[in-house]
C-alpha cells in the first residue's frame, strides 16, 4: 500500500501483530499460496537484492546449510527477489556447481524462492524502499507464526549481510516465549534466565519481593526473573 504526500510516494508495510499480508506466486518449488501453504508452521520470508550478487550468494549458502536446523523449528524458510524463475533457478545452480564460501560448498537451495518481477509482493511487504533502491528489494526479514501472525521484522540495507545467528536466536525466543509466557532480556541465549511478566496484584509482586514465588527473583517489584533451563526450550 502507497500513499502520496507533499508530491512524494511513501509506502507503508506490515507491522508487528498484522496478519499476513496473502499472495499467490510462482517458486523455484512451484506455486505456492502464502502463507496459507504452511499453516501451522513458523515461516521466515526474507527478500534479497538480486540474483548472481555476491552478498546475497553468501546469505543464500548460510541459510540453505541452516535449513535444517531452521526445520526442527518446526520454521519454513522462503525467499524472494524481483528476478524471474529462471534466472532464480540458473542462480542456483551456478552457486551448487561452483561456489565455495566459509567451508561450505556443493550447496543446493530447497526452500522456495519467489519469482517477482512486477514487484507486487515486494511492495505488498514494503520490500521495496526508493531511498535505498527503486528497482531492487532490500534485505527483509518477516518472522510469521503458525498462525499466520507478523511476529518481528528485520531490515537490512543492500550492502551489509544478515545476522544468522540472530534470525535464528529470534524464532527461538518468539517460540520460547509463547510457550513459557515470559519474556527475554537483552542478548538472551538459551538456557539463562528469563523475565516474568510484571504482577498485575499488589499482593503477588510483595509475594515475588518476599521470594515467596517458587524459583523466582526480583531486583525490584518490576523486574522479576526466574530460571528456564536449556531443556525446557525447544531447540
Amino acid at each position: 500500500m502507497s500513499t502520496e504526500v507533499n508530491g512524494s510516494t511513501h509506502v507503508s508495510m506490515p507491522r508487528i501483530g498484522d496478519t499476513a499480508p496473502t499472495f499467490k506466486a510462482v517458486t523455484t518449488q512451484g506455486n505456492i499460496h502464502f502463507p496459507d501453504d504452511y499453516k501451522g508452521k513458523w515461516i521466515i520470508l526474507f527478500s534479497h537484492p538480486a540474483d548472481f550478487t555476491p552478498v546475497c550468494t553468501s546469505e543464500f549458502m548460510t541459510f540453505a546449510n541452516l535449513e535444517s536446523e531452521f526445520a526442527k523449528l518446526n520454521t519454513q524458510l522462503v525467499g524472494l527477489s524481483v528476478d524471474g524463475l529462471y534466472s532464480h533457478i540458473a542462480w542456483l545452480r551456478t552457486i551448487k556447481e561452483k561456489i565455495e564460501f566459509r567451508g561450505m560448498k556443493n550447496i543446493e537451495v530447497t526452500f522456495p524462492l519467489i519469482e517477482d518481477i512486477t514487484m507486487e509482493v515486494a511492495k505488498l511487504y514494503g520490500m521495496i524502499q526508493p531511498n535505498e533502491s527503486s528497482t531492487k528489494a532490500v534485505r527483509a526479514v518477516f518472522f510469521i507464526d503458525p498462525n499466520g501472525i507478523i511476529r518481528a521484522m528485520i531490515y537490512y540495507p543492500l550492502s551489509l549481510g544478515r545476522n544468522f545467528d540472530e534470525l535464528k536466536r529470534v524464532i527461538i525466543g518468539l517460540q520460547t516465549a509463547d510457550k513459557h509466557a515470559v519474556a527475554l532480556p537483552a542478548d538472551w541465549r538459551p538456557g539463562e534466565d528469563v523475565i516474568v511478566p510484571t504482577a498485575n496484584s499488589c499482593g503477588v509482586a510483595k509475594e515475588r519481593m518476599d521470594g515467596k514465588e517458587k524459583d523466582v527473583y526480583c531486583k525490584d517489584w518490576f523486574f522479576c526473573m526466574r530460571p528456564l533451563p536449556i531443556e525446557e526450550i525447544d531447540l
